[in-house]
């Protein structure tokens, strides 16, 4: 199958850039997250697309840069936390082995203090980072090959758990 050695989903703050990066590594392949290539492509950040275009023109380029990742990338790719509220993007997704990283909300506060550069938690951020898991949660678990809990374990622990769970060796 052509396609990502394997694709990372998960919340905002779960740490899959780290992981990411850990796992192509460890698997001498190349990374890539699709929130820097909005960025690389729109030439600004993803808080000020939100900002300006809103979250619908967002979710429009995040659809067509995973769709494109999806075809070009052999290596490990990280979604951005949202990618997977699209039918379309859940559907490419289904032939490629996922892994979901999951935390509780308490882990995401230690890890991002749930800061305002997040556009979609800038008010009230744990019970919105409560909600947005509410609504997303099935998702990331419809998409998973193998789901890998984060909460108290470091990104190595995290990278051997996820390769673990695949059966994951260099090519």
């Amino acid at each position: 199958m052509s396609g990502p050695r394997l694709v990372l989903v998960g919340p905002m703050g779960v740490g899959k850039s780290t992981v990411g990066r850990l796992l192509a590594e460890r698997l001498d392949v190349g990374y890539r997250d699709t929130d820097d290539d909005i960025v690389a492509a729109e030439g600004r950040e993803i808080s000020e697309i939100f900002v300006d275009e809103g979250e619908r023109h967002f979710r429009a380029l995040e659809k067509a840069a995973v769709a494109t990742a999806l075809t070009e990338h052999r290596g490990v790719l990280a979604l951005g936390g949202g990618a997977v509220l699209d039918a379309d993007t859940r559907a490419l997704l289904a032939p490629h082995p996922v892994v979901y990283l999951s935390m509780d909300v308490e882990e995401a506060v230690r890890r991002t203090g749930l800061n305002v550069a997040r556009p979609l938690l800038a008010v009230n951020p744990r019970k919105q980072w409560r909600e947005l898991m509410e609504a997303r949660r099935h998702l990331y678990e419809e998409v998973a090959t193998a789901v890998v809990t984060t909460d108290g374990r470091t990104p190595e622990e995290v990278a051997q758990a996820a390769l673990d769970a695949l059966e994951l060796k260099k090519a």
